[in-house]
């Protein structure tokens, strides 16, 4: 009688045994998904469209908006309160409003509010202020990116709601 290391299936973690799962005659991508490890190439594009569609519009909007250093950073808070709204309103709707879809969380939470937010310009930015001696305007920066921040997400997530009612 062979043992379950002579029947292992070298492509699934830990050398699960052939014909031990129920996948086992299917075709390799389902025997990958059985195991957890799909990779679904649409979600990806989705992803990658999304991100891709973000970020331009975080260069766009840096570029056009700059402000002078050591000033209040003005595009970047823009970007990240209103990724912040993007976020929370797409939540809301994608999960209570529309029907489920495969793509569309990916598309626009991962792929444009991933892309788009940039929370590492933000600090890059808080430090670049206390290099430049504006500590206080640093730390309003920071305590006025969080509260602007929630509001957006309670306001977004409040019109979504309300759309959903009125509908």
């Amino acid at each position: 009688m062979p043992t379950i290391s002579d029947r292992a299936d070298p492509d699934t973690p830990g050398g699960v045994p052939l014909g031990d799962s129920p996948a086992h005659d299917e075709h390799p991508r389902a025997r990958r998904r059985a195991h957890g490890l799909s990779i679904d190439t649409r979600e990806l594009a989705a992803i990658f469209a999304g991100g891709a569609i973000g970020a331009l519009a975080r260069v766009w909007i840096g570029r056009h908006f700059a402000g002078s250093a050591g000033s209040w950073p003005w595009a970047t808070f823009a970007i990240n309160v209103s990724g912040s709204f993007a976020l929370a309103y797409f939540a809301v709707r994608l999960q209570e409003r529309l029907p489920q879809s495969t793509y569309r969380r990916p598309l626009l939470g991962t792929g444009f509010c991933g892309a788009y937010t940039t929370f590492s310009t933000m600090q890059v930015e808080m430090l670049r202020l206390v290099e430049a001696d504006r500590t206080g305007l640093a730390i309003g920066y920071a305590l006025g990116s969080i509260a602007a921040g929630l509001a957006a997400i309670w306001l977004a997530t409040a019109m979504a709601r309300r759309t959903r009612l009125a509908a």
